[in-house]
């Protein structure tokens, strides 16, 4: 009996632990099922975007790149001038692909490759290791419906977002372009692509995975998923109507006068936010690859320092002015010559002109040389050299844009007279567009400068905001000095050679400068930029704003270039902004 019941007890107890053994393989089993159908269906597209070939412990989960916008100031919308559109990316399985020749001859067909990229593509596909080849990105929904009809064994197709430019016209240089780093990844470039591209791409996700002894992934292995941050937002504060007529109005001067090229900077003085700004030759963001040479991608608005001639002398009367050093009816007699310390030859009047005795007003209106070094004599180097610097040139103005250059007035460091004397009339320093016209714009709000700003918001992900508020740098002017230049330069452009920058039934301030540009230490006779700074109205002042065109070639002179694209603008802008008109 009791060998019996040993063998009944050894017996129980075994069926117990095989029925356990079946159970627990029942519920092995139900979690295996239930994980692949979690990996297989649930979360299959993530998964297969993921698929690289099983080459990396982790991979990336690809947040969604943020827009840029820009305002519609008449109904005060927000309105994307880059943002994301679903495309796709298309590889090869090797290991599936039946017939190479023939699969690397229909999908070289559909993207228009040539032989010898026809003949790569079959080379890389002919691997049957290899369990992932890309072959393009980006590609639109047309090229993907004609790739899927086609029904290639072992050729692919992911969604994924690529970067969209749904307005034309506006300027490649603010915004930008989004293309191939080193490594293959996309980011920005230039403009505000490239400033922003860490707040734009966002934070990549990862998962995590375990692997066998092969290094495969296994399928029922720990797995985490550390969800993207998807990309900030960034706000310009271009309006689009302004950027959209500014830049048409620019590309057309700059071919009518066959120049080189030229660029355009409106400023609201009263916050420092940049409303406008073109540059030409441009490019369209979405065709950044059609681009012939690479300088066409630096912006000429904040890039290309240049002397800018006459349209600096109202820097100098302004500051003349304002150190009681002289007022606008202050007399001296032109000899249309003077000589001065460090320098042989005498500096001479534009065409050798002799205006004898006439006051600044006149100086600026006939725009002359030996005025402007009275001017500047009559409140000495140092202070003159101290409002330059006040002015803010020969540093960057800090816009959060790519390619900012700072220009340069090291000379006048020097401490002899012929520097300070030449870059009274606006020879021998550099400067911007965009610094000349944060000065312009300084000297029509009331001689308080305000720091240029672009972006005016960022955006994060979660909703949370980065606003740039108007930041008051200093001011570099009495509001009663900036008040007498603003009458002044009103009389240049009305007895002056800047009558084309004027608008009818307005008040309009502006200066006229045509500079050379150097060359092999001295200036080339026959290369000229024609500038117009300017603002207006000058008792109200809404804009201030420089325009530049590069090196016409019908004309000489800015008042027949640059003059006539300054008052084409203005008069748009007064329009724009409801002004009515002042006097008849």
């Amino acid at each position: 009996m009791k060998r019996s019941w040993h063998h009944k007890t050894h017996s129980t107890d075994f069926s117990w632990r095989l029925n356990a053994f079946r159970y627990g393989m029942v519920l092995f089993a139900v979690v295996i099922v239930g994980k692949l159908a979690i990996l297989q269906i649930l979360d299959y597209e993530t998964y297969k975007a993921l698929a690289s070939g099983q080459h990396e412990i982790f991979r990336e989960l690809y947040p969604s790149r943020g827009d840029i916008l820009i305002h519609d100031m008449k109904d005060e919308s927000l309105v994307p001038i880059a943002t994301v559109q679903q495309v796709a990316r298309v590889y090869a399985d090797p290991r599936n692909i039946v017939d190479a020749d023939d699969a690397a001859e229909k999908v070289g067909k559909l993207f228009g490759y040539d032989d010898d990229q026809i003949n790569a593509l079959e080379d890389r596909i002919k691997n049957k290791r290899d369990p992932y080849e890309p072959i393009a990105r980006g590609v639109t929904e047309d090229f993907l419906t004609e790739l899927i009809a086609l029904d290639i064994p072992g050729i692919h197709y992911i969604r994924e977002e690529g970067r969209l430019y749904p307005e034309e016209g506006l300027g490649g240089h603010v915004v930008g372009f989004v293309g191939s780093s080193e490594d293959g990844t996309l980011s920005g470039k230039y403009g505000i692509e490239g400033y922003f591209n860490d707040e734009l791409t966002g934070t990549p996700g990862f998962l995590r995975s375990e692997r066998d002894i092969a290094g495969r992934l296994i399928s029922i292995g720990e797995r985490s998923i550390e969800p993207a941050v998807d990309g900030s937002d960034v706000v310009l504060t271009i309006d689009r109507t302004i950027q959209y007529f500014a830049c048409e109005k620019l590309h057309a001067a700059v071919l009518k006068h066959g120049a080189d090229g030229g660029s355009v900077v409106i400023i609201e003085p009263q916050t420092g936010k940049i409303l406008g700004m073109c540059g030409s030759p441009d490019f369209e963001p979405d065709a950044f690859n059609e681009v012939e040479k690479i300088e066409t991608f630096n912006n000429p608005a904040i890039f290309e320092a240049y002397e800018p001639g006459s349209i600096f002398k109202p820097i100098t009367m302004a500051s003349a002015i304002d150190a009681g050093a002289v007022t606008p009816v202050t007399t001296f007699e032109d000899t249309g010559s003077v000589l001065v310390d460090g320098w042989p030859q005498p500096l001479n009047n534009a065409e050798l002109k002799v205006y004898g005795v006439i006051n600044m007003t006149q100086v600026l209106e006939d725009s002359v040389n030996t005025g402007m070094v009275f001017a500047m004599r009559q409140m000495g180097m140092d202070k003159f050299v101290e409002y330059v610097k006040n002015f803010g040139f020969g540093v960057r103005e800090g816009l959060e844009l790519e390619t900012e250059m700072p220009g340069t007035i090291a000379a006048l460091d020097l401490g002899q007279e012929i520097y300070s004397a030449t870059a009274s009339f606006g020879q021998g320093i550099t400067a911007t567009p965009l610094q000349m016209a944060t000065a312009y714009a300084a000297i029509a709000n009331d001689g308080v400068m305000m720091k240029p700003y672009i972006v005016e918001d960022v955006v994060k992900s979660d909703g949370t905001h980065e606003v740039r508020e108007p930041e008051e740098l200093r001011r570099v002017l009495q509001a009663k000095s900036a008040r007498l230049i603003g009458a002044m330069l009103v009389s240049v452009i009305e007895n002056g050679h800047g009558k084309r920058a004027g608008v009818d039934g307005y008040y309009i301030g502006g200066k006229t400068g045509t500079a050379q540009v150097a060359s092999g230490g001295g200036y080339d006779a026959d290369v000229t930029i024609g500038s117009f700074a300017g603002f207006g109205p000058v008792n109200a002042p809404k804009f201030a704003m420089v325009v530049r065109i590069d090196n016409p070639k019908d004309v000489k002179w800015a008042e027949s270039t640059a003059a006539p694209l300054f008052g084409e603008i203005a008069k748009f802008l007064l329009q724009y902004f409801e002004i009515p008109p002042e006097r008849l």
